[in-house]
């Protein structure tokens, strides 16, 4: 299938996307804050660069986006323009997150993982969400990605 907008166009549309302080970055950082918790941002000096940083409570979490991150997911759809390209640049993706939260794991930090889809408008309550985020930091489970 041919792209529906020209390269010039298509490029400065990809150009604006963020890598951080994305709003369900935004979103999951306020609802923690507001339950009172105190966190660091993007920590170059561990693994991955976690979205947020909770040194107090050795835990982290990664906000990921559906496509980016190829989540199995009704947010995720392979591309159909240059599909050898996104196949590699999302496998890649996933194989750097892996091995990320392998590492961190290893070295005694507590992994989450929040996903696009579950902060969408109507899919979940943000109240019940935070409550699951509040549940996970202080119990001692060292990994979890589902929030309901």
């Amino acid at each position: 299938m041919v792209d529906v907008v020209d390269i010039a166009t298509r490029s400065r549309m990809m150009s604006g996307i963020r890598g951080k302080n994305t709003k369900p970055e935004i979103l999951v950082r306020s609802m923690l804050h507001r339950q009172g918790f105190r966190f660091r941002l993007h920590d170059r000096t561990l693994p991955g660069k976690p979205d947020i940083v909770f040194p107090r409570y050795h835990a982290v979490i990664f906000v990921h986006g559906c496509f980016w991150h190829g989540h199995e997911c009704r947010l995720f759809k392979w591309p159909e323009t240059r599909p050898e390209f996104w196949r590699e640049k999302i496998m890649r993706n996933r194989y750097l997150d892996h091995k990320s939260q392998e590492a961190l794991l290893t070295n005694g930090w507590r992994v989450g993982i929040v996903w696009e889809c579950t902060l969408r408008t109507g899919k979940r309550n943000p109240v019940i969400i935070a409550q699951s985020l509040t549940q996970w930091l202080r119990s001692n489970e060292p990994f979890k990605e589902n929030w309901e």
